[in-house]
């Protein structure tokens, strides 16, 4: 990433809070960032930061995870098993809108006269909270204090808290709350220049099927024209004054309001909560959509709407118990930004049940809702040690998809599974075929998170009910597709693959799919003799499922063996793959800064024909599987391809800091690390008004717990070397392992090892071996 800016937005603006994101004074100049770093969700819902008022707005957006409208892929030329059918995450109707009036004069903050002014996105609470007094033309001050949240521990329910007291005055206040849905009918993705960005659709997508509009209280239930998948959205409201006021319900066909009539008295506050709920669905009738809304937002104002703000306060406080970070470092904003980075990927996660995990969460609409690699590689580590029971909720809807996974192999003339590239129901979506289907690592990926999370966890419960199975239906495809060529030298290769580095595509034996492969059918095939072993009877059972033939373990294993793993005796480093050395290469130097991305100014073929890197590849695999390198190997290995590194992906600066950590260039290490961990709020990428990088946020915690603090995790064999970099004095985290929280931290010269539940683990500090106690705590001093 040293070819892209960090744009920190300026600090009399946005100062620096360990636990709140924090805005002084409203500036329209950062409205569509703003929408995106103060947007609320729980891995459900997801809701973009955009103002009470609806306008000014940059991108509205309101979203549920796997919610989606379906549509044909048109091809100029089309071929055999290209992908047929998109999937766009739909931008759903918006509940958030509580417009105000007062003396007829609607507050619009771009023009304002605002004495006051703070909006705070509270990450310790999972709250966002403003709170501003706007002089009106006539000098009467209002003060208005508002609160969003969408409630983790109630999947379906998000409630706004909005009161309103004219300090100086009495006046006529018309408050307006909306339940809107915009028929937006604008250009499709074919027409977007920049691939990462969703386009829209030419009809609108979703059609009314019911509502229903009664006292403070209205539901619509929704049907996608294509998908038909189905939604209800609904919104109730609950009074609280001592001001007379009046009620008028009003219903139009894209939109339902509530608007009271307040004639307020002077410092008498008008306290509206908006109750609000959605529902969704891949079959059920709407109307039935309608009444589980119904139910929620009643059982929600049985409760009250302070034990629903108590209960996102408890649950948060559970999530931090486990997840928090403290560190202590020379930039000031370091402590804030780390924090943000956890706490949007808990909105991305925390009730993502069924689903997946989008690039962008559910905070903007950039690629189309979909699911990558980047749930696997980039967010499971963190749920792993953390939240495991979400990481096995994400593990098991890959699970859920394997039938589609063995059709998509079929379509591509192979055997056994391949899972989709980018997906949102299990298809694969992706039209450009040399960056996407061609990453036949996507199962490798899956694979690998689902031996760390057997590890890490000791779930094997899991591994034999659900990992067997895709374990067997992914080593049946790299079997397939690779070959031991008929006048080769006995090695077994993979043609025509793509790696992590989107601008080298459809290659020969990529280093780093050829290692993962191997991986794969290495656990496949111990995963399989143990189940035979330790589980006679499930194992019949599978094998009579998968039809599977033991001589096929016999195979697998020769693969394995003979898997050609590029290196070049010359330069002694790992070619990425087997012609990548003979590319020119592209000078990243001499090339202007606002010609990066590269992909946005470059054709493909151009890329394709140098040695030029989007993200980390073999560097990559040198995280991964890091055991397979010598420390000399490592070196020369980083040291050539780091040059080369344009950084155009938001998932590279974390991985390529972790190994400089590890090889002990911590001065370039701390430059990847403020890229990591800035790389949103800074804007580094130039688009995080599109939505926040969940993948780079999980690259965050990994820079932390795998670069700073040193943790290797081979084989399940837990091992530290920390080392804080420059103007870093204090670390602490905590890790969950098998049954015991592990509590770390870590200063330049100290290490502290407590074990806070579970009565025993063992580890690795440096070299020497840890047998650490529930309640005794190791230290560890650097000579």
């Amino acid at each position: 990433m040293k070819h892209h800016k960090i744009f920190l937005p300026p600090e009399d603006i946005y100062p620096i809070d360990d636990w709140r994101i924090v805005q002084k004074s409203f500036s329209e100049k950062y409205l569509a960032q703003d929408e995106t770093l103060f947007a609320v969700g729980n891995g459900y819902l997801g809701m973009r930061g955009t103002l009470e008022e609806g306008v000014p707005c940059a991108q509205r957006g309101t979203f549920i995870n796997g919610f989606y409208e379906s549509w044909p892929i048109h091809y100029g030329e089309k071929a055999y098993g290209y992908a047929e059918e998109g999937q766009t995450m739909v931008n759903l109707p918006d509940t958030k809108i509580v417009k105000i009036y007062v003396d007829d004069e609607p507050l619009a903050l771009h023009v304002a006269d605002l004495v006051q002014y703070e909006r705070a996105l509270n990450m310790k609470d999972g709250i966002l909270a403003r709170s501003l007094v706007w002089k009106t033309p006539t000098g009467k001050e209002v003060q208005i204090k508002s609160k969003l949240l969408v409630s983790m521990e109630y999947r379906h329910l998000a409630l706004i808290t909005y009161e309103v007291v004219v300090l100086n005055a009495s006046a006529n206040i018309i408050i307006s709350s909306k339940l809107i849905h915009d028929d937006d009918r604008v250009v499709h993705a074919d027409d977007v220049h920049d691939p990462r960005k969703a386009g829209q659709f030419e009809y609108s997508v979703l059609s009314v099927e019911h509502d229903i509009v009664q006292d403070d209280r209205i539901v619509f239930g929704y049907k996608t024209q294509n998908s038909g998948m189905t939604l209800s959205c609904g919104m109730d409201h609950l009074i609280e004054t001592k001001n007379q006021y009046k009620r008028k319900i009003e219903r139009a066909p894209h939109e339902g309001k509530c608007v009271y009539t307040v004639f307020a008295q002077e410092g008498q506050p008008f306290r509206l909560d908006k109750i609000i709920s959605y529902h969704s669905s891949r079959r059920a009738d709407p109307k039935d959509l309608c009444n589980r809304a119904e139910r929620t937002i009643d059982q929600a104002i049985t409760m009250g709407t302070d034990r629903v703000i108590q209960s996102q306060k408890d649950y948060m406080a559970k999530f931090w118990n486990l997840s928090d970070m403290e560190i202590s470092d020379s930039d000031y904003r370091t402590q804030q930004v780390l924090r943000f980075n956890l706490f949007h990927i808990c909105q991305a996660t925390a009730r993502a049940e069924g689903t997946g995990v989008g690039a962008r969460g559910l905070t903007g609409s950039a690629y189309e809702g979909h699911y990558f690699w980047d749930s696997e590689i980039y967010v499971l580590p963190f749920l792993t040690y953390t939240e495991p029971r979400i990481a096995r909720n994400v593990l098991k809807f890959r699970h859920s998809k394997l039938d589609q996974a063995r059709e998509r192999a079929r379509h591509l003339n192979q055997k056994g599974a391949l899972y989709p590239w980018r997906t949102i129901n299990g298809n694969e979506a992706s039209a450009f075929f040399a960056a996407g289907t061609a990453q036949y690592h996507i199962n490798a990926d899956i694979m690998y998170a689902v031996r760390k999370y057997v590890e890490v966890t000791g779930d094997e419960d899991f591994l034999f009910d659900c990992g067997v199975e895709m374990l067997i239906e992914t080593a049946r495809l790299w079997y397939d597709l690779g070959c031991f060529p008929k006048y080769g030298d006995g090695e077994f290769r993979i043609h025509g693959v793509t790696g992590p580095d989107e601008y080298t595509a459809v290659v020969n034996n990529n280093l780093f799919t050829n290692m993962m492969a191997r991986e794969n059918l290495r656990f496949a095939i111990d995963t399989v003799r143990r189940m035979q072993k330790e589980r006679p009877d499930a194992f019949v059972t599978i094998q009579r499922e998968t039809q599977l033939d033991m001589n096929e373990l016999d195979d697998w294993q020769r693969a394995a063996d003979h898997m050609n793993i590029p290196y070049d005796e010359v330069l002694q480093i790992h070619p990425q793959d087997e012609n990548f050395l003979k590319r020119e290469i592209w000078d990243l130097e001499k090339t202007p800064i606002e010609k990066f991305p590269l992909l946005l100014h470059y054709h493909p073929l151009v890329l394709y024909r140098h040695q030029v890197i989007k993200q980390a590849d073999v560097v990559m695999a040198m995280f991964l599987l890091g055991n397979y390198f010598t420390p000399e190997q490592k070196k020369r290995n980083f040291d050539y391809y780091e040059p080369l590194t344009a950084g155009d992906s938001s998932l590279s600066a974390c991985i390529q800091g972790v190994l400089a950590s590890e090889l002990g260039y911590y001065d370039l290490a701390r430059q990847y690390f403020h890229h990591t961990v800035l790389m949103d709020f800074g804007n580094v990428a130039g688009n995080v008004a599109d939505g926040a990088h969940i993948a780079s946020m999980g690259g965050c915690w990994i820079f932390v717990v795998y670069g700073l603090a040193g943790l290797r995790d081979y084989n399940g064999q837990i091992s530290f070397n920390p080392h804080l970099s420059n103007g870093m004095t204090f670390l602490k985290f905590s890790l969950c392992i098998r049954d015991a929280i592990l509590r770390i931290e870590i200063t330049p010269h100290e290490t502290k090892y407590l074990v806070t539940e579970g009565d025993f683990l063992t580890i690795t500090h440096k070299g020497e071996t840890l047998d650490l106690k529930q309640g005794e705590m190791v230290v560890r001093r650097d000579q």
